[in-house]
């Protein structure tokens, strides 16, 4: 039994390839650490809090509205999250061989995430101003849904979660270009799994509320209740009742 285990344990901490020791370069394991920390774990927890905690478990919806936990969130994983993008850059700048296929798409792969991510910041500081209760005649380009604010939704959404798909494929890889072992594959695609079930379960449990009724509530006399609502699957009460 304990030679079996020994035997399973050295499998576990062999190298992908299969080589007996596994030996890279100093740059190559802390850009390797600091861009699974970022788009691995940062991220994608950051991208669940906007989607599923704008409106809080314990919060007394739609008569509590504007709860801004998720908002301090979504901006403290996903700064800190590019901050580390950008040191795994540095560690990278100039430093790649691209010796075999999976070291050029993670290179190619890798360089369109960090264009991706660069863009949401950019997004977010050009998301115009928001109106509602914190300006004095309430017009603001969220409260009101103008065209600004339409762009910047479609983008900023869709943008945010294509990053973190390709970078699940980017990570992937990266894993193989530099033979890691297999414990680390193991322990991502186990933490990648944790997170799909965690947000299919809030997902059922109807916990994606729309952006907007979240920040204003479901009254039809706030003029973004009386657009359809922007994304697949968020919920809405009073004027879209079919998704309640």
């Amino acid at each position: 039994m304990s030679l079996s285990f020994d035997k399973l344990l050295d499998w576990w901490l062999s190298p992908l390839s299969g080589a007996s020791v596994h030996s890279i370069d100093s740059w190559m394991s802390w850009h390797a650490r600091v861009m699974v920390m970022s788009w691995a774990v940062l991220l994608p927890l950051g991208a669940l809090s906007a989607r599923y905690f704008k409106v809080m478990p314990k919060q007394d919806w739609p008569r509590e509205v504007d709860n801004h936990a998720w908002w301090h969130a979504h901006r403290l994983f996903q700064y800190s999250g590019v901050v580390l993008m950008m040191v795994g850059v540095w560690l990278a700048w100039n430093q790649g061989s691209q010796s075999s296929a999976a070291a050029v798409w993670h290179s190619y792969l890798g360089w369109s995430v960090v264009a991706i991510g660069a863009l949401q910041i950019v997004a977010a500081w050009a998301r115009g101003s928001k109106g509602g209760s914190t300006d004095v005649q309430m017009r603001g380009d969220h409260y009101d849904m103008t065209t600004h604010r339409l762009w910047f939704e479609a983008i900023h959404k869709t943008g945010g979660w294509l990053a973190i798909a390709l970078a699940v494929v980017t990570i992937c890889f990266g894993l193989w270009a530099a033979d890691a072992p297999r414990w680390m594959v193991l322990a991502l695609v186990s933490w990648w799994v944790l997170l799909v079930i965690y947000g299919f379960r809030l997902q059922r449990n109807q916990r994606c509320i729309d952006t907007y009724q979240a920040i204003w509530g479901p009254s039809m006399e706030h003029p973004g209740n009386q657009r359809p609502k922007i994304g697949w699957g968020a919920r809405r009460i009073s004027i879209d009742k079919e998704n309640v």
